[in-house]
């Protein structure tokens, strides 16, 4: 919303008169000639201020009364319920989420971070909106409410999960910590609220494995990697604050992989920022062009990030991992 402000319209070419009768202008003015002076100068100062407060009060940027899928600015929206496909076109995705617990006025609020290596248990959490009230209504985007990243503090050990909402909005799902040390648990959500206004959020929490924790160094940057036996390379330069298109190909052996649809697309991207694990969530376009599937990417600063593409070939999700620089 614009900032209200208070607008006085200033002519430095008037001049001040005298309207008394026989004033310091020496003109002399009967009460028809000043009443008349005294209306156009109302409207005049009507029209200034008139001008001033629509400069202070700009239209909104979005029409009330607008329909689901059409906003004033003439850009598409979606239908509660189906989320938004990403692009990654501007510098409103170069900025990293994750690094708090509250964020866009939500807060996630776990039942417990303390795990046991190597040992499963329920993660449970809730999301409160900022009344403490437990938030219950998450529009379904990329075929899930909600999409849980872990990953240990020196990027290895990548999960992305599916917690279950329960009737109390607690959202619960197994999760194993191979390793002990600092576990950073990501929580990406989109909220329904009751006029059917969307807000996503990525929050994030620390989980803790006690024990002898041995951090390993980040791979050195390289733009191939191997899973499972296939193969998957990229193209593309991640650039600051602006969108550039990564295009990763996927083989099996010397065909193309038989690429199945995963979370609503044909792959899944995630990166994370070396040092403070900031977190990026892109998509690809809503279809491969040959074998070859395309992100849209938007660094929010240099350094070095951990990426995490999730495929699905034959109903199995396969992870492959790059190390990439941002200079």
């Amino acid at each position: 919303m614009a900032e209200q402000r208070s607008v006085t319209a200033v002519d430095p070419d008037a001049r001040a008169f005298d309207l008394r009768p026989g004033g310091a202008d020496g003109v002399g003015l009967d009460r028809s000639t000043l009443r008349l002076a005294l209306t156009v100068g109302g409207l005049v100062l009507a029209v200034l201020l008139g001008f001033g407060l629509g400069r202070a009060n700009p239209k909104p940027t979005t029409a009330a009364g607008a329909g689901v899928g059409a906003t004033a600015t003439g850009e598409h929206t979606h239908a509660p319920g189906t989320g938004a496909h990403e692009h990654g076109t501007g510098a409103a995705d170069a900025t990293a989420a994750g690094l708090s617990v509250t964020a866009s006025g939500y807060t996630l609020t776990p039942s417990g971070t303390g795990f046991v290596a190597g040992r499963a248990a329920d993660f449970r959490f809730q999301i409160r909106d900022d009344q403490r009230r437990v938030v219950t209504r998450f529009a379904v985007v990329h075929d899930k409410p909600m999409h849980l990243i872990v990953v240990r503090r020196d990027l290895t050990g990548y999960q992305h999960l599916h917690p279950t909402m329960a009737a109390d909005g607690t959202w619960s799902v197994p999760v194993t910590l191979a390793r002990p040390g600092v576990w950073r648990a990501y929580a990406d959500f989109t909220v329904v609220a009751d006029d059917g206004a969307q807000t996503p959020a990525t929050l994030g929490v620390d989980l803790v494995v006690p024990g002898d924790y041995r951090p390993r160094p980040l791979p050195a940057p390289a733009t191939t990697a191997t899973v499972d036996g296939f193969d998957v390379d990229y193209q593309g330069t991640p650039e600051v604050g602006r969108a550039v298109p990564l295009r990763f190909q996927i083989r099996d052996g010397a065909a193309p992989a038989a690429l199945e649809r995963y979370l609503g697309a044909y792959g899944h991207l995630v990166a994370l920022r070396e040092g403070d694990l900031g977190y990026l969530h892109v998509h690809p376009e809503p279809a491969p062009t040959g074998d070859v599937v395309t992100f849209w990417l938007t660094a929010p600063g240099p350094g070095r990030y951990r990426m995490y593409l999730d495929f699905q070939v034959a109903g199995v999700v396969r992870t492959a991992e790059f190390t990439v620089t941002v200079a």
